[in-house]
This record gives C-alpha cells, sequence and structure tokens, in this order.
C-alpha cells in the first residue's frame, strides 16, 4: 500500500490556498481560510517527517507521485536535513496566522504569505541547486510586493535581492564553467559565498534586514527571515564545494557579525530593530557552526538552527502581539504592561532566555555544541560565541524590564491574551521545554544529518583533484565522535 503523498500535499495546498484566498474579499474570511489552509498545510508536513521516520531506509524519502510526473525527475525529496525543518517552517506560519488581530487585518496580506509558505517549504524539500537557486529567487518577491502595496520604500531591499539574486545566477554560471559540483576554486565558490551572506544579514550586508522590519508588517519580516533561508542555501551550495579556508573565511565573518549584532541589540531604541540584532546574532551563530565541518559544530549548527526557528520565532510573535495592543514599542522608556499581559511577559521571557541557552531549554545543548565545536576548532572563536550569547542575554533581561516593568500602564479597554494566542504561546513554550529536558532524540536526528552532510563533502573532495587533507580528516573524525 503506497504511502499517502504528503509532501506533495504540504507544497500544493497553500499555493492553491493563496489563490483562493486572493479571490476572497472579506479581511475576516482571508484569515480564516488562511489559518484553515496553514492547518492543514501542518498536518501534512508531519505526515511527511512521519512518513520519513517510518521508511525502511531511514535515508530519503522522495515524492513519487505527482510532482515526478509534472517535472520528469525526483525534485523535492525528504532527507534527513530538512525531514524536521519542514514541519518547523509550517508551525511557524501557521502560528502567525492565528495569531494576527483584526487591527493587523488590512495590513497583514494573507495571499502572499500563503505563497511565501509555499515557496519556502518547496526550497527546503528541495536539493537540486538549480531549482534552490530559483526557489530562493522567487522568495524575494512577496515582501517586495508588500511594501509595494503599503507605498513604503523598497530601494535597499531590491538592491540587496537584485545583488542575492544575480550572484547566485552568475555562481551556477561559474559552476558549469568548472566542470559541475566539484571542490572549486574562490572564484568559482565566490558567488554563491556572497549570495548567503546578503541573505543571511551578515555585516556590511545586513542594512534590508534592519529596513525590512521597519517598513514591512512585523509579520511578514518576521516569516521571511525565521526560517533562515541562508543556512539552507549555504548547505546546499556552498558547503559541498567549497575550500576549507572559504568555509573558515565565512565563519569568521559570521561570528564577527555574531558579536556585533548582539552589542547592537543592547543599544536599541525601538523593539523592531531590537529583535532584528537579535535574530541577526543568532541566525550567524548557526553559520558558524555550519562552516566548521567538523560533525560537532556541524551537529550544534542544525540543533540551534531548529533551537532558533522554535525561541526567536516566538519571541517574534510575543513583540508582534504587544505591538498589536501597543503601537509601535519604544526601548526609551519602562512601559509597565505586565499587569495587562502577565502570558505574553513569561511568554517573552521563556522564549528569550531559550534563545540564548538558558539551561533547562531546547536552545542550551544546541549553545554548548556549537561552543564545543568551536572551541576544538579554534579556543579563541569559542570565546567569541560565549560573548556573543552573553551580549544577547543582556539584550533580552534589558528589553523585558523596559517592557513590562516600571510605571503602571493605564488602559481603558481589555488588553489580556486571547485563546488563539494563548494557544501559540502554551504550544511554543511546551516544545522548548520539552525539548530541553529530553534532547537526546533531536540531537540524534541532527547528528545523522550533520554525518550524511560530511559523507557528501567528502565523496565530493575524493572525486576532485583540489581534495585537502584537512577536509578528508574532518569527515574521518566522525565516528570518533559518535563514541564520544
Amino acid at each position: 500500500m503506497n504511502a499517502l503523498p504528503w509532501l506533495e500535499a504540504s507544497l500544493l495546498i497553500p499555493l492553491f490556498g493563496a489563490a483562493c484566498v486572493a479571490r476572497s474579499r472579506s479581511p475576516e474570511s482571508s484569515r480564516k481560510w488562511a489559518l484553515v489552509i496553514c492547518g492543514f498545510t501542518l498536518m501534512c508536513t508531519l505526515g511527511s517527517w512521519r512518513e520519513f521516520q517510518n521508511t525502511d531506509t531511514a535515508n530519503i524519502v522522495a515524492s513519487e507521485r505527482l510532482l515526478p510526473q509534472l517535472f520528469g525527475r525526483d525534485i523535492f525529496e525528504i532527507d534527513r536535513l530538512n525531514a524536521p525543518l519542514f514541519p518547523l517552517v509550517a508551525l511557524l506560519f501557521f502560528f502567525t496566522t492565528s495569531t494576527t488581530l483584526r487591527t493587523k487585518f488590512q495590513r497583514f496580506s494573507f495571499t502572499w504569505m500563503l505563497l511565501s509558505e509555499a515557496l519556502v517549504l518547496a526550497t527546503f524539500s528541495c536539493q537540486e541547486p538549480g531549482v534552490v537557486i530559483c526557489l530562493l529567487a522567487l522568495g524575494t518577491l512577496p515582501p517586495y510586493f508588500e511594501l509595494r502595496a503599503r507605498e513604503r520604500p523598497t530601494r535597499i531591499y531590491v538592491a540587496h535581492m537584485a545583488a542575492f539574486v544575480s550572484l547566485l545566477v552568475f555562481g551556477t554560471t561559474c559552476v558549469s564553467l568548472a566542470g559541475g559540483h566539484r571542490i572549486g576554486s574562490a572564484w568559482v565558490v565566490a558567488p554563491f559565498v556572497g549570495a548567503i551572506l546578503i541573505r543571511s544579514g551578515i555585516v556590511p550586508f545586513h542594512c534590508w534586514t534592519t529596513d525590512l522590519f521597519e517598513h514591512a508588517t512585523f509579520g511578514t519580516a518576521l516569516l521571511t527571515v525565521t526560517p533562515i533561508a541562508g543556512a539552507y542555501a549555504a548547505i546546499r551550495l556552498v558547503l559541498p564545494i567549497a575550500p576549507d579556508w572559504v568555509l573558515h573565511g565565512v565563519g569568521l565573518l559570521s561570528l564577527f557579525t555574531a558579536v556585533y549584532a548582539g552589542a547592537m541589540a543592547l543599544f536599541q531604541r525601538d523593539a523592531r530593530r531590537f529583535f532584528c540584532y537579535l535574530f541577526l546574532s543568532h541566525s550567524a551563530l548557526v553559520l558558524v557552526g555550519l562552516e566548521m565541518a567538523t560533525p560537532i559544530g556541524l551537529t550544534g549548527a542544525l540543533y540551534l538552527w531548529l533551537s532558533v526557528g522554535l525561541a526567536l520565532g516566538g519571541f517574534g510573535l510575543t513583540l508582534r502581539a504587544l505591538e498589536a495592543r501597543y503601537g509601535r514599542l519604544s526601548l526609551q522608556k519602562y512601559h509597565g504592561i505586565y499587569e495587562h499581559t502577565p502570558h505574553l511577559a513569561i511568554c517573552f521571557l521563556l522564549t528569550g532566555l531559550a534563545s540564548v541557552g538558558f539551561p533547562g531549554t531546547l536552545g542550551f545543548i544546541a549553545t554548548e555544541l556549537v561552543v564545543d565545536g568551536a572551541v576544538e576548532a579554534y579556543p579563541i572563536v569559542g570565546i567569541a560565541v560565549v560573548a556573543a550569547a552573553a551580549l544577547n542575554g543582556i539584550a533580552i533581561v534589558r528589553a523585558y524590564f523596559l517592557l513590562f516593568t516600571g510605571q503602571q500602564h493605564v488602559s481603558s479597554v481589555p488588553l489580556e491574551i486571547r485563546m488563539r494566542e494563548r494557544f501559540a504561546v502554551l504550544s511554543l513554550a511546551a516544545f522548548i521545554l520539552i525539548g530541553g529536558l529530553m534532547p537526546q532524540p533531536g540531537i540524534s536526528s541532527r547528528y545523522l544529518a550533520a554525518e550524511q552532510l560530511l559523507q557528501q563533502r567528502a565523496a565530493i573532495l575524493a572525486d576532485s583533484p583540489q581534495a585537502t587533507d584537512s577536509a578528508i580528516s574532518a569527515s574521518e573524525r566522525e565516528p570518533r565522535t559518535q563514541s564520544r
């Protein structure tokens, strides 16, 4: 008996849903339909993850029904890397839709949100470099059209995304001229590296993210950055073919960004910019682990990716819920709003501390693995990772006191949390705490994914005349790491 087409449904439901929601004239009806569509998409992504876990080979689940008949080959598939990322993306979109209040209906486009979900899911389920590049390019369009619809400035966003797409196309041309996916010279991988630095907001290419949070709706900006598409592009496009010294260079730039963004988060006067820099710091730490190309560092980066998605996704949704009640939040004064929204205050503190690796939360083990991998590679790098986490923790506690303590806030309308928001808050809290108290299944899954990625890189190294002894020795350390 064939398995249900979970993968196909996960990609097609939000795509067709966007077309249906676009015909709706009522914002309330659009939100209800979008919520139903996101819910079905989440169930399908969970089904695809479950199907992958139940497969005999436990290696890969390819789409063998509808999509290959359309494209003639297995383009979309689930493997060890993207199996948990698939439902994580769907969960972020579902919670963002469910927590959208009526005050946001006129500004937040559910049509573009569903289309963006389809594109992100398709990107994360694809391994073919050319198709990944096309999907990444298409994924830049929904935020642009929202900015245009709201008559907000688009110059900075367009300039960065145009450079991002151009570098991807140029990199594809360079790889083709070099004879396919092999370990290449600097000029072959440099365009891909530049594109990933731009998409990930690595300094000095980070200003498009702050501009997006400034001018787009909070929900759109949140869904644009929280999946960390730049990390997925790095794994599929750069990690297999980049020389070791290129990976180390990207890691150093990412490390500098993590520390710099953490320091900038301390001095922000606007809550949106504070969250933007906080997220940039954490996403840069994910890249730091990825570019180590060692089992421990790569496992920590992949686990930190899940932790950042859940923790900072919930953190951003908490700030969005506060903004829907109080307007744009300033960090120049004490607001004292704990009495009105204690549940949001608890979620703010829990998700914030989880993102910096507080013991008992999902981010604790992830941060420890990244630090251990960094120290194993370069001791000074480990110190910088700890410094970035400390700066982020101080910034979060500072923002908490400014928003929820101080003078008592007086309001003539009820501002308590609603049922849909309560469900999202409690669900995220449960995921964060369960993942922190029982981390072994997640770590094992991420280690197997890291092992698979290193094996693929080792295979490419073996076929390349430019293979280096250091890269081969890194892949040979896997059995020793597993025994540890």
